[in-house]
């Protein structure tokens, strides 16, 4: 019997502005809108790039709350596996996104590099060393 798999998973992050987020995330980091709801105000998005993909939402009256205001050790609200780390940072500074922790090897055994979206989720992208 062959297991079923699985390819993808797809967090959600409450953000302050779909729009903005949308933006963000296609202009700095090559995600593409892959769906809007069809509306003047949206409140919902699907972005992605690749296998990662990032469910967006908004609401007047609940906050973005990105792991690093719960806690400060627990500061990645997402990670991103890159199977090259070093391209990818490249191509996204090349697209002006500003890095909240450079591309560099971790105490943790890890290549990568962080971003901070203007919410404040901080999304590692990389990969083991």
């Amino acid at each position: 019997m062959t297991r079923p798999t699985t390819s993808a998973i797809s967090p959600c992050f409450i953000v302050s502005n779909v729009d903005q987020t949308i933006a963000f995330y296609c202009d700095k980091l090559g995600f593409e809108k892959r769906f809007q709801q069809p509306d003047r105000n949206p409140f919902f998005a699907i972005i992605g790039r690749d296998g990662a993909q990032l469910f967006v939402k908004s609401d007047k009256d609940v906050s973005p709350l990105p792991n690093p205001k719960r806690h400060p050790y627990m500061r990645w609200d997402a990670f991103v596996y890159s199977p090259d780390p070093d391209a990818l940072a490249a191509d996204f500074a090349g697209h002006g996104a500003a890095f909240s922790v450079p591309l560099k090897d971790t105490h943790d055994g890890l290549r990568g590099f962080e971003i901070c979206d203007p919410d404040g989720y901080v999304l590692f992208f990389g990969r083991p060393r």
